[in-house]
């Protein structure tokens, strides 16, 4: 059974580009300033934002998507991750109840956890509170409990929008950051940095913590989060031993991972190992399989490329029937190599007999189901995944003599198997179909 019950609440937004990761990130902050221990969350597929939560709050963000994941292990998940905190703040996704499933407000209906509207109010005034009384009235269920106000200008204009709002809303004014902040994350193709990179300076986390106290109630916020229920959260029972030792691609350059795939893995038995193909000489000793996540190979080419001595080693690992999971950026780098957007080509590990190539526009995005057509690393055929993609690469035609293992809901085939290795542009959640990993641990202890 987990802890005593967590106050938790989500921050939601109006549309995407409404603030709400600044005012996310700045809460987590203020109240980790205050001496909470701040579990963060992240609604939606997004790697990019958890990577900001860690940041900010010194814990590790975990992703909650009710349709990639499944309700019972994102239920499982936030109340398991919630029960040592002394506050969970869970960031959403786009507008409130843009994504269907996905949405913040499903989230939000799903888990009971009050919802704060983030409203831009840049442009307007009274009409803020027909935006809001759209918001109540949608999907009562997952109706905001209250309104955190961006971009106000003066005290004059507060006041206008505060007062409105109070008039026709049930919603609560908890606050509001003004006009002048100036508090900015820096992106790329694929959003913004990542917290690798340590995008954000201690000066402005600081600011930005400072400026959410002063401006936001944060006692009220506090006042109106509902606590967790305590529930039985052993989605998977503990191996009582250590099966396989697996490494784990983990740098600048592979950075994507869904961090309840670490634990489903270790939940079935095995010992991750993290390593690094862009500074370490060659993979972990005694290993039983690779995974290959996500990131940015893309950026990291040359010095990929430059590490022969881990190249080849993986290369030989393959050829002698090492397992090997691969998605997204990590299946880049076993093509013979990455063309980047200058057409400037970087030999890679070569497993797969294809180019990867950087478009100027983005290549695909959206959730993916898959079955399997043939056994693989995660079970027989038949097998349901679900995941996500979000690339602007693609590769050139893939030969008809390696198998493609998933029957994708696109209409497209994919899953590419060479010898023990099975990869692909899809990020899979293994919570949807928590029994792969069993298999996956047992596909590489063979």
């Amino acid at each position: 059974m987990s802890n005593p019950a967590t106050p938790s609440f989500i921050i939601s937004g109006t549309s995407s580009g409404s603030g709400k990761t600044t005012v996310a990130l700045g809460l987590m902050a203020a109240f980790r300033k205050k001496g909470l221990a701040v579990q963060p969350f992240k609604c939606g597929p997004d790697f990019i934002d958890p990577g900001l939560h860690q940041l900010i709050t010194g814990t590790v963000s975990r992703n909650l998507d009710l349709w990639m994941s499944g309700e019972q292990f994102t239920r499982s998940s936030f109340y398991h991750n919630s029960r040592n905190a002394d506050l969970a703040i869970v960031e959403g996704v786009m507008g409130m109840f843009d994504g269907g499933l996905s949405s913040s407000g499903s989230l939000s209906a799903t888990l009971g956890i009050p919802g704060i509207l983030v409203l831009d109010v840049r442009s307007m005034a009274e009409s803020a509170a027909a935006i809001v009384k759209g918001f109540e009235t949608i999907v009562p269920e997952a109706a905001p409990r209250g309104v955190i106000l961006n971009r106000i200008a003066s005290d004059r204009h507060l006041q206008l929008v505060s007062d409105a709002i109070r008039k026709h809303c049930r919603a609560e004014v908890l606050g509001y950051l003004p006009r002048s902040l100036e508090f900015e994350i820096p992106g790329r193709h694929l959003g913004l940095l990542t917290g690798d990179e340590a995008p954000l300076s201690p000066q402005a986390v600081r600011l930005l913590a400072d400026t959410v106290a002063e401006h936001i109630d944060l006692d009220k916020i506090l006042s109106l989060c509902r606590n967790v229920p305590a529930v039985d959260d052993n989605i998977l029972p503990m191996a009582p031993d250590k099966l396989c030792r697996i490494g784990v691609a983990r740098d600048k350059a592979f950075c994507f991972y869904y961090e309840d795939n670490f634990d489903l893995l270790r939940a079935a038995g095995a010992e991750l190992v993290f390593f690094s193909p862009l500074t370490d000489a060659r993979p972990p000793d005694n290993l039983d399989g690779i995974y290959l996540g996500g990131g940015y190979p893309e950026l990291y080419a040359r010095q990929l490329n430059e590490n022969r001595t881990m190249r080849l080693a993986i290369a030989e690992w393959i050829e002698n029937d090492g397992p090997v999971y691969a998605e997204c950026g990590g299946f880049m780098y076993l093509t013979e190599g990455i063309v980047d957007h200058e057409g400037s080509f970087r030999q890679m590990v070569g497993a797969f007999p294809v180019r990867a190539r950087m478009q100027e526009k983005r290549a695909s995005l959206g959730y993916r189901e898959v079955q399997t057509e043939s056994p693989c690393c995660f079970g027989p055929p038949g097998t349901i995944l679900r995941g996500h993609e979000f690339h602007y690469s693609s590769i050139d035609p893939m030969p008809e003599h390696i198998a493609r293992i998933y029957a994708v809901n696109n209409g497209t085939r994919e899953g590419y198997a060479y010898r023990k290795v099975l990869g692909g542009y899809m990020h899979l959640h293994f919570g949807y179909s928590p029994q792969v990993v069993k298999e996956f641990v047992n596909f590489c202890r063979e």
